[in-house]
């Protein structure tokens, strides 16, 4: 799955930059993160509802659109997949398991030791 989506985030990458009315993803960039965020909360609640009725095919099919929409916004905040990987790997190795930390634990993280935060980019340092 790593390799679909990495794939997936590398189109979305190439995507942005397109012209908006030929593009959904340039569009989405277009309109800014606050449409991003409700587009992605929307795809969530699908994600739901669909799980909820037991609608397993459905369930893949709102998954991957949640995941596209997931990768838009990483791609607007300059986080990558490999940074969400080693979130992942740190969890596994400072907690014995990769799950959802308590709210508690998580804010105990200091800014400074999350390696993956960068300086956003601008637009022409992107190219």
């Amino acid at each position: 799955m790593a390799d679909s989506l990495a794939k997936l985030y590398a189109s979305v990458l190439e995507a942005r930059d397109r012209d908006p009315a030929s593009s959904r993803t340039s569009k989405l960039f277009s309109n800014g993160v606050a449409k991003m965020a409700k587009k992605l909360a929307e795809e969530a609640v699908e994600v739901g509802l669909e799980a909820v009725q037991k609608h397993d095919e459905h369930v893949v099919l709102e998954s991957v659109d949640l995941l596209y929409h997931l990768c838009v916004i990483w791609a607007e905040c300059n986080v990558t997949p490999d940074d969400i990987a080693a979130e992942i790997g740190r969890r596994e190795r400072l907690y014995g398991a990769i799950e959802k930390l308590p709210k508690k634990q998580a804010a105990r993280v200091p800014a400074n030791k999350v390696a993956f935060l960068r300086p956003r980019r601008s637009k022409a340092e992107r190219h």
